[in-house]
């Protein structure tokens, strides 16, 4: 590996130069990769709910739909805006009071049913179908017209309309992310750091890395837009430490090697990459984990981060050397007294009183796997962004004025008996928090002939295979009761009809939360598992990857009691990721200083000796790294408006702070405890010369 880093010193004005023309593809594939906005399409398609939709597209050439509320407009005024509706492309249909009914007829001659369903004081409710599934550009593009073409009095609810939010805050808040983390992390460096220069081309390189990565996502189709948003935040505050290591070793290595300064990077670039090897595996493992998930936002988000970290390593030993290298008198001549020079005292500090961190460590052990345990977590992808939004004030009008929440739509098979069909519907009326079903039997009624019903409404309700009817539900999606709710329902269609299916929003949801709370089980034991693994086969030991993943998971249990102690609720995707990301993320602190610990161990020093020298050694890479990742992760917390992506972040700028802090002072005592089971569970852990001293009878293990 020494020769590859010199040639990679030699050739690093080629390096910079094929570095700067790799930027124009990556920008031309980050530009034509499809963002998806909508976290239901990630659930696995054997769902009985996404078949379904699946049906309504193939069936009804209908993929999602939105209730709309009109507040004090005549109804003639209100005929005039359902004609608008239906020019807009990729509005399907508009079922309103005139498909059943002439407006002259007075709204208290209609049917009971139909009246509480399409009029409410002096609101009135329209439904807009659309020909595209919910998430898609046709439907987002027809929502976002509609709009424009309604008025104050006007309000567009549904899932189209919320994932059109969603989209339109992302784009706005996006490009703001990654510029608060850019400088809040350069700010951590350039008090970190001996040189002004040096944080700039840190954020260089890995800004580089992170276009490189976004670039390659064209081959994937599409990403989420959580994976967008976290790609550059995760990916700066993940690899900022590969980084610090190889401009450490440049620095020590420059004093072996005084003047030949091509030999010195040669050999930062061999001891930087054997370095983060481990510490990279660990991180991808974590990411890769996340990747085993039925729901595939999880994949998605891993394959994106676990690509962008061996890219920031690749960047890390050709990219950064070289520019390093080019700019090395720069860096000599902007070089500054950094704020935290020496740790020597606080290492002292935090080693003699190792006791002091266990009982602090005992103490917090309990409370905080309670409050891990019990923190509470919400499905409703609405309630994630601000109420002041279109879709969430939409909302809140169809529950003042309709009373009602969300939709559920039945597909049942169209050659049922109309007597099943109306005894069925009739059962699903009376289930708690149905306010209304409408079907071909409520619009016309039993004895109205086939040949009499309009072709328009039809067509709506009616396929070759399938009978389409709406349920109205005054209960909110991913809430227990409508959760119940559907669940009794699907047991009366299927009694009637076993191939029949309840779908729509809050069944989706449903889904997504029996699917999720599995999810989160099997990947923290498989992120936990391989990274097991990867440090039993790194340092040869069947003790350290215990105590490593421990002290991990218990930063992990304390960064995710703070929610229940704080008494909030987190979005279930934040609960999903956020463990094993931590965990990946900000193990290599832990490696950092259990090889420094080795390291001396070997060279025969005492526990005592060994833990003292590595401590002080990693402290201050540790916290320069902690610090840059809870910077980068910090602002974006506090600036987002999207809590999907604010969640996560809190978490992730506390959990940096937490695991540095549980690394630097609780990771020393359980070496200090725990020497003599290490020495001798791991092979060669001692090394051959401490082993000699062991077998003379000197004291070395204390």
């Amino acid at each position: 590996m020494v020769k590859t880093g010199k040639w990679i010193a030699r050739h690093r004005v080629l390096i910079l130069l094929l570095g700067i023309l790799l930027l124009v593809p990556s920008v031309i594939g980050m530009a034509k990769t499809r963002i998806n906005y909508d976290l239901l399409s990630y659930l696995p398609e054997h769902l009985e709910t996404v078949k379904g939709q699946d049906i309504l597209v193939d069936e009804y050439g209908m993929g999602a739909f939105s209730m709309v509320v009109v507040e004090n407009m005549d109804l003639k005024d209100a005929q005039k805006l359902e004609d608008k509706f239906s020019e807009i492309p990729h509005v399907k249909d508009v079922l309103w009071y005139d498909d059943v009914a002439d407006i002259s007829l007075p709204v208290e001659m209609i049917p009971k049913d139909l009246r509480e369903a399409f009029f409410r004081g002096d609101a009135t409710m329209m439904l807009a179908l659309f020909d595209n599934t919910t998430s898609s550009d046709e439907a987002m593009e027809a929502v976002t017209q509609m709009r424009k073409a309604a008025d104050e009095q006007c309000f567009i609810s549904g899932m189209t309309g919320i994932v059109t939010d969603i989209k339109n805050i992302s784009l706005q808040e996006l490009p703001i992310y990654v510029v608060i983390a850019t400088c809040l992390a350069f700010l951590v460096l350039e008090l970190s750091t001996e040189s002004f220069l040096v944080p700039v081309l840190f954020l260089l390189s890995i800004g580089c890395a992170i276009l490189y990565n976004m670039g390659t996502n064209i081959f994937l189709g599409e990403i989420s837009y959580i994976t967008k948003a976290l790609t550059a935040v995760l990916q700066l505050g993940v690899t900022m430490d590969y980084s610090i290591f190889l401009l450490n070793s440049y620095e020590e290595n420059k004093l072996r090697f005084p003047g030949d300064k091509n030999r010195a990077m040669g050999h930062a670039i061999s001891n930087t990459f054997k370095s983060i090897v481990g510490s990279s595996v660990t991180t991808i493992a974590g990411f890769a984990a996340l990747c085993c998930m039925t729901f595939t936002l999880g994949r998605d988000l891993g394959i994106v981060m676990a690509k962008g970290v061996v890219i920031g390593v690749v960047c890390c030993v050709t990219l950064l050397p070289s520019m390093v290298l080019i700019f090395d008198k720069a860096i000599e001549k902007t070089r500054h007294r950094p704020l935290i020079r020496n740790v020597e005292k606080p290492s002292r500090f935090i080693t003699k009183h190792y006791k002091l961190w266990l009982v602090v460590f005992l103490v917090l052990l309990f409370p905080a796997i309670y409050g891990n345990n019990h923190t509470k977590v919400y499905y409703n992808i609405a309630q994630s962004l601000p109420a002041s939004l279109p879709g969430n004030v939409a909302n809140e009008k169809l529950q003042e004025d309709f009373d009602m929440s969300t939709m559920h739509m039945i597909l049942m098979n169209k050659d049922m008996d109309s007597k099943d069909k109306r005894d069925m519907m009739e059962a699903v009326d009376r289930v708690d928090g149905i306010k209304w079903t409408i079907g071909m039997n409520s619009l016309f009624g039993p004895s109205i002939p086939d040949s009499m019903i309009p072709k328009d409404i039809k067509k709506m309700l009616q396929s070759d295979k399938y009978e389409l009817a709406f349920v109205c539900s005054e209960y909110e999606s991913a809430t227990p009761t409508v959760n119940k709710q559907i669940a009794a329902i699907d047991k009366i269609v299927k009694s009637y009809d076993s191939s029949a299916m309840v779908i729509g929003e809050a069944p989706l949801m449903k889904d997504l939360q029996d699917v999720t709370d599995v999810d989160l089980r099997n990947v923290n034991i498989i992120s936990i598992a391989a990274i097991f693994i990867i440090i039993m086969l790194v340092f040869k030991s069947l003790s350290l990857p215990v105590i490593l993943v421990a002290v991990i998971e218990f930063a992990i249990a304390v960064n995710m009691a703070v929610p229940f102690f704080q008494g909030t609720s987190l979005p279930f995707v934040a609960s999903i990721v956020i463990g094993t990301i931590q965990l990946g993320a900000t193990v290599d602190y832990a490696i950092l200083m259990t090889s420094r610990y080795q390291k001396e161990r070997q060279r025969g020093h005492s526990k005592k000796e060994a833990i003292s020298i590595a401590h002080k050694a990693s402290m201050l890479s540790i916290v320069t790294s902690g610090c840059s990742f809870f910077a980068a992760t910090f602002g974006v917390a506090c600036y987002s408006k999207v809590d999907m992506i604010g969640s996560i972040c809190t978490l992730l700028s506390r959990g940096a702070l937490i695991s540095m802090a549980v690394v630097i002072m609780v990771l020393p005592a359980m070496f200090m405890i725990f020497d003599k089971v290490i020495c001798k569970t791991s092979i060669g852990f001692l090394g051959k010369k401490t082993k000699k001293q062991c077998s003379s009878g000197k004291e070395v293990l204390e």
